[in-house]
């Protein structure tokens, strides 16, 4: 099965650590993988994009418009911006923080409004949730990629034992409670 996947944030909420943990997952279970990463000014808190497209034989890694099957934005600016790249039916899930760009943050720009009502009327299917406050339960709120990490699971066929394994050798062992609780949270949501 071939997937085509973008990863959409802002810098330090952990999208390069999913896209090792999913392109782990596509390992195991023999699958090609190709991934490229678009860092910008994320260290100042700008936009970071990640591709990821496992399948049984991958020959590049850029995605274009129209055409992933799932983007994953940890924010709901960033779910706007990459919403175009999903194909008709594709499946956006996003989590519904708000993280304010620096043009809001200077009062230059205002967040734009009723983001998630307008992502809904789009031909493909929504899926937010408030991951933000899952990752508070799971006990802090630099998890919160990984409570996406457990919602964007349940469209895969790889099985838990896959994906407990690419999270532990992926995520530094110190952190590894707080992310497999994480994981779970977004899973069952």
């Amino acid at each position: 099965m071939k997937r085509d996947i973008i990863l959409s944030g802002v810098g330090g909420q952990g999208i390069l650590s999913i896209a090792a943990v999913i392109g782990r997952a596509a390992l195991e279970d023999g699958l090609h993988i190709k991934q490229a990463e678009v860092h910008g000014m994320s260290q100042r808190g700008g936009s970071v994009v990640t591709y990821v497209r496992y399948g049984k034989k991958v020959y590049s890694p850029i995605i274009d418009k129209g055409e992933a099957d799932f983007v994953l934005s940890f924010e709901l600016l960033e779910a706007a911006r990459w919403a175009e790249y999903l194909k008709e039916g594709g499946v956006l899930l996003t989590n519904t923080q708000k993280v304010n760009p620096m043009p809001v943050i200077t009062g230059a720009a205002e967040y734009p409004k009723a983001l998630e009502k307008k992502l809904a009327a789009l031909p493909i299917r929504l899926d937010a949730m408030d991951a933000l406050g899952l990752a508070l339960r799971a006990g802090s709120t630099r998890a919160v990629n990984l409570v996406l990490l457990g919602r964007l699971s349940r469209y895969f066929h790889f099985t838990d034992e896959q994906w407990q394994d690419a999270i532990e050798k992926s995520i530094p062992a110190k952190f590894l409670e707080l992310n497999k609780k994480a994981f779970a949270l977004g899973a069952e949501a």
